[in-house]
Parts: structure tokens; sequence; C-alpha cells
């Protein structure tokens, strides 16, 4: 066994290399899980956020009416919530994409294994290239953006800023329930597309980065 094999010569890696490999792999499996738990609880406290301020909202116009009292402390709290909402997007966002390198790094070692070990293959899943991050589950296509935490956070921010305009609208309009809704609508919508073409670029920047200059000899088995 020479001291630079790493199986492409038909000779078994070094005990070191594999430790390498397997320590590196768990260790990326570690950082998935972290990032996934945290785009999941970023998430819950902002949907927490938004129901308790939705619940005070109700308490105020109970207890106030709808009077000057309630559009003030509507306004307050919809922008507020909204501010949160684009702030939590755009770090699920990234807590996505780190997720998404994370994957990435652990199809490039899974060729490794195939390629110094071609004997597991039948028990192993064994996918081409350009379907080993397809089958962790991170497909892509325009819709695969609403399905994301990021596309779910985004939903409900747009709806958000949509209201907090639409109140404002209202307001200017002398109680306006039409411009109200006609203002919400186009400032939600507005904000939606927005953040869906800012999540589809970042993306799109992502998958024409290359964390790996060439694809190692033999990978198309992982």
């Amino acid at each position: 066994m020479g001291s630079d094999t790493d199986g492409r010569d038909g000779t078994d890696p070094r005990p070191a290399a594999v430790t390498f490999v397997t320590t590196e792999h768990f260790t990326l499996q570690g950082a998935r899980a972290a990032t996934i738990a945290e785009s999941t609880s970023r998430a819950t406290m902002f949907v927490g956020s938004v129901s308790a301020g939705l619940v005070a909202l109700g308490l105020i116009a109970t207890a106030a009416r709808i009077g000057t009292a309630f559009y003030v402390f509507g306004v307050v709290l919809l922008s507020t919530l909204s501010f949160v909402g684009f702030v939590t997007f755009e770090r699920v966002l990234q807590s996505g994409i780190e997720d998404h390198g994370y994957a990435e790094r652990i199809a490039r070692l899974r060729a490794y294994y195939f390629r110094c070990a071609p004997e597991l293959t039948p028990y192993l899943a064994s996918v081409p290239p350009s379907q080993r991050l397809a089958i962790q589950g991170l497909t892509s296509g325009y819709r695969q953006g609403f399905r994301t935490i990021a596309g779910m956070v985004g939903v409900v921010t747009a709806v958000l800023t949509g209201s907090a305009a639409g109140l404002l609208a209202a307001i200017a309009a002398g109680d306006s329930v039409v411009a109200g809704f006609i203002t919400g609508a186009i400032v939600g919508a507005a904000v939606l597309l927005a953040l869906m073409l800012f999540q589809g670029s970042a993306w799109a920047q992502i998958s024409q980065r290359r964390l790996f200059d060439d694809e190692p000899s033999g990978s198309s088995a992982g």
C-alpha cells in the first residue's frame, strides 16, 4: 500500500484517509441537522409572534372598538411583525443555502465510498452525480421555492406587509374598506413576488458556484 494511495489504483485506501472521510461525513451530517434545527426554531418563533400579535390586535379591537387606538396599535404591530418576517426570511434562506452546501459535500464523499468499495453498490443507494442532491430531497423548480421554510416565512411576511399597507390606506382614505383591500392586495403581491425572486436569485447564484473544480474519476457510481 503506497503512502499516497486513495483507492484509485485498485489498492485499499489508507486507514487515515478512511478515518478522515468518515469523520467529515458525520461532521457534515451534524452541521446539516444544526441548520435545519435553527431554521425550524426561527420559523416557529416567527409564527408564534404573529399568532400572539394577532390575538393582541383582536383584544384591542374588542376593548377600544375600531377607533384611533386600534389603528395606531395595528399599524405599529403589523409593521413590527413585517420587519421580523423579513429578517427571519433572510436568515432561514441563509440556513437553507448552508444546508445545501453540506448536502453537496456529503454527496461528494459518497462517491469516494463507492469508488474505494464498489462491492457495496448493490447494498447502498447508488445514483448518478446529477441526482445526488435530489435523492436527499433537495429538488429544483419554481414551485419548490414555496415549499421551503423561507418560502413559508415569505408568504406570511407578504400578508403582514400587505395588511399594514392596507390599514394605512384605509386610514388615509377615511376608513375606506375598498382602498384598504386594494392597496393591501397590491402591496402583498408585490412583496411576495420580490421575496420569491430574491430567493430564486440566491439559489441560482449557489447553483453556479462550484465547490470543487472537477469530479473525481469513477464518481458516476456515487
